[in-house]
């Protein structure tokens, strides 16, 4: 079984989602498409000018997992800049708050974002209560509608 993609914490969703080169016509223009999680490494990195750790933490990856997002985001980028593509900001795998949990049932205590349905991966509960929550997402976490 492969292991579940860890989500990664992006700040915000970008303002502006579209950006191409002005001059090539719509027909002969294509685009190329960067992740949210792909610019929130590029605004940490090159805008906030934070180390490759600090960027990593903030976005509750490992180092090697943000290398990896911000070589593909430098490369997506030149490659549209060097050879005239639109840039399309869309889509990935993140996520605005990673909290802990704990399930009330079996106690189990696990990492989810709060965007996720809000059940225990061990046993499939709802009853699951946020396990840490001044650290990392200020209650955020707890808007999980557990009566449905």
């Amino acid at each position: 079984m492969p292991r579940p993609k860890k989500w990664r914490k992006v700040e915000s969703e970008p303002s502006h989602d579209l950006f191409k080169p002005a001059g090539v016509p719509k027909s002969k223009l294509e685009t190329i498409n960067l992740k949210i999680e792909e610019l929130e490494a590029m605004r940490l990195k090159d805008i906030e000018a934070l180390s490759q750790a600090e960027c990593a933490e903030k976005m509750a990856i490992s180092r090697q997992t943000f290398q990896l997002i911000i070589d593909s985001a430098r490369k997506k980028v030149a490659q549209a800049l060097l050879e005239g593509k639109s840039i399309h900001i869309t889509g990935g795998n993140y996520t605005y708050n990673i909290c802990k949990y704990e399930c009330l049932e079996c106690h189990e205590i696990f990492e989810l974002n709060y965007e996720g349905d809000g059940s225990c991966p061990k046993c499939g509960s709802s009853q699951v209560k946020c396990f840490k929550t001044e650290a990392f997402c200020r209650m955020k976490c707890c808007r999980f509608d557990h009566t449905e």
